[in-house]
């Protein structure tokens, strides 16, 4: 595509308030096969639509992560529980990325960790779907439910890493976000409740019965909620830690199931 057009896409943009209009024009161009498929896709960039719902993929831990219109988009920050769950695994691990949406998590540290057995779930077909072709590089096996109803049973005491990027945000809070959140992803995967953790508590008091001896659950939360989301880890049965990260504005619970309990 010429500069011109170039321009011209930067400028509508950032007439619509994108903060990062000239990365974005790049993205939509590379993407973009003619000028009126260019044109289709930065206008509906500019009526709110998530960038990554428009070019239909996100890049999170070096991947390319297909990200369908409806679905959560894996966020940066997020990487840092991949990060931390492939530093306390190795190849041959049986991983499950239970509220996996895109499947973005459990894709990136199979990448991570080479051979791994990789299972996620979700209770939103269309992120059943997504995640589907992610996981497939990596054989995994994505199953349709409510957290652990949809696993296979023969998972039971086995996971060594169980990842769960719970939604976390006060359902009073979700009005809150972003336009391009609140209106375009699924309200199952950011609304948690109250106090933002009523699906962590689920997750939480049944992950000892399904964690391998010596397996970790982790999942990401707010700071403020940490206190909360340390004594339901503890509640559980299990051994939590604490971990963040500055740059990214990250936390992370880790929460472990001692050996020989």
């Amino acid at each position: 595509m010429p500069w011109s057009a170039h321009s011209v896409v930067v400028a509508r943009l950032r007439a619509a308030g994108c903060v990062f209009a000239e990365d974005e024009a790049d993205l939509l161009l590379a993407a973009a096969e003619a000028p009126d498929q260019l044109d289709a896709m930065v206008a509906r960039r500019v009526s709110g639509l998530p960038l990554e719902h428009v070019v239909g993929w996100a890049e999170f831990a070096g991947l390319r992560v297909a990200v369908d219109p409806g679905v959560f988009v894996p966020r940066r920050r997020t990487e840092f529980l991949v990060r931390e769950a492939a530093s306390r695994a190795g190849p041959g691990a049986m991983v499950v990325d239970l509220c996996c949406g895109s499947g973005a998590l459990g894709a990136a540290l199979a990448a991570a960790l080479g051979d791994v057995e990789l299972h996620a779930a979700d209770i939103d077909p269309a992120a059943v779907a997504c995640a589907r072709r992610n996981v497939a590089a990596a054989r995994g096996h994505v199953h349709e439910g409510d957290l652990y109803e949809a696993l296979p049973g023969r998972l039971r005491g086995r996971v060594d890493v169980l990842l769960a990027n719970v939604p976390y945000v006060p359902t009073d809070e979700v009005a809150l976000l972003p336009a391009e959140a609140r209106e375009h992803e699924a309200r199952v995967a950011l609304d948690g409740g109250v106090d933002g953790l009523d699906v962590l508590r689920r997750v939480t008091a049944d992950a000892r019965e399904w964690l391998a001896p010596g397996g970790r659950l982790l999942f990401e939360t707010s700071e403020r909620q940490v206190p909360s989301a340390v004594e339901a880890v503890g509640a559980a049965g299990l051994v939590a830690k604490v971990v963040t990260d500055e740059e990214l504005y990250a936390t992370v619970v880790v929460g472990e199931r001692a050996r020989g309990w």
